[in-house]
């Protein structure tokens, strides 16, 4: 494709508008940063903080517009993977920014990686499985990838929510468990990444995919066909990623102060950083599942929580390690049983030849229930 053609490919009006909206809020932030610091009335508060998690979903669904196309041009598993890593180095910048801000969030890690994963392990994949379902009752999942996926997450949400209440001290791990659990844990998932990219790459498509054995080939003549487009989406990512992290600075000092105003619950915050994230991936997993791509469905939601546990643990120890706060990650009992009955939910539905629409409403009641917990 000529360099002209990439570029009004890339430059679309749409994006700019983004990149414009983003960078300008940020100015606008730092220009107005004596009127914030000064403390804002609760109504005007909330405004401002509105305005800042709009922009920021704003731009989380233009880092996902061009992640999509990447992914639509590299295929799958690579291009489902670009998607996810997007997705899930935005949450790990949004929790950094608000462990790193004004205040003390011990539990802020903890509270986000629960809430998603019950957002993605139970509310998404259950719309999903009745959407996809419904409409096509014949689909199944490529399970051999399926089952790689679930055996990650039973060890690592277990070396976040468990073992810190059994081995660490006060729900959290000590220096001595802290270094080597977060190596550990970034070396697992690299490992696991090669796989996924690599020798394991068939395990992750459509289970009737015919060309598993010509996919890499293929990319890296995607690549050199379309390399102008393809460094102009990524920097278009990144162009578009940098407010995100500039602002959430600012949203987490304005939601800890408007949270503490009305005495709403801790765990509030993570469940709003979590959907704000996720908020664009759940509307391509939805179109993934009525398009019948429930392998696609099992990548981006199985996939983005291995990287969301993957990644943020290490991250979130580091900090801890380096600015020496506590990182509280033991989940409380009934946390940990909603995430027992959730991955046995979850290996049940995925055990079968195909998928069906039943499960799904299983999903939902076990997001609903989670829910009460954090509000009842």
């Amino acid at each position: 494709m000529p360099l002209a053609a990439s570029l009004r490919s890339v430059l679309t009006p749409t994006a700019l508008f983004r990149l414009i909206v983003g960078w300008g809020v940020f100015l606008a932030l730092q220009l107005g940063a004596p009127l914030l610091a000064g403390g804002l009335p609760s109504l005007m508060l909330w405004l401002v903080l509105l305005a800042i998690v709009v922009v920021i979903t704003l731009c989380a669904f233009g880092v996902v517009t061009e992640a999509e196309h990447l992914a639509s041009r590299l295929g799958d598993p690579y291009g489902t993977l670009v998607l996810t890593l997007s997705i899930v180095l935005i949450e790990v910048i949004l929790i950094s920014s608000v462990l790193l801000g004004p205040g003390e969030h011990p539990t802020i890690a903890r509270d986000s990686v629960m809430a998603v994963s019950m957002i993605i392990l139970n509310l998404v994949i259950g719309i999903a499985l009745i959407v996809g379902g419904l409409r096509h009752p014949t689909r199944r999942v490529n399970r051999t990838g399926v089952s790689a996926y679930l055996a990650l997450l039973v060890v690592l949400l277990a070396v976040a929510f468990v073992f810190p209440a059994l081995l660490g001290v006060d729900g959290s791990y000590s220096l001595a468990q802290a270094i080597p659990i977060a190596v550990m844990t970034v070396l697992i998932y690299a490992f696991f990444l090669i796989r996924q990219m690599g020798a394991q790459r068939a395990d992750f498509q459509e289970p009737d995919a015919s060309d598993a054995d010509t996919a890499r080939p293929r990319m890296v003549a995607v690549i050199a066909e379309h390399r102008a487009e393809l460094a102009g989406r990524a920097a278009m990512i990144v162009a578009t990623m940098v407010p995100i992290v500039l602002l959430a600075h600012d949203m987490a000092a304005l939601l800890d102060d408007g949270l503490s105003r009305i005495g709403a619950p801790v765990a509030l915050s993570g469940i709003l950083i979590a959907m704000i994230v996720f908020l664009p991936e759940t509307i391509t997993t939805i179109r993934s599942a009525a398009a019948g791509e429930m392998q696609r469905v099992s990548n981006l939601c199985h996939g983005a929580l291995v990287s969301t546990v993957g990644l943020t643990i290490p991250a979130v120890l580091v900090i801890g390690i380096l600015t020496g706060q506590p990182i509280v990650l033991a989940e409380s009992p009934t946390g940990l049983v909603l995430l027992l009955a959730t991955m046995m939910l979850t290996l049940a539905t995925f055990a079968g030849r195909r998928v069906s629409a039943l499960p799904g409403l299983a999903h939902l009641l076990l997001f609903f229930i989670y829910a009460l917990s954090v509000f009842g």
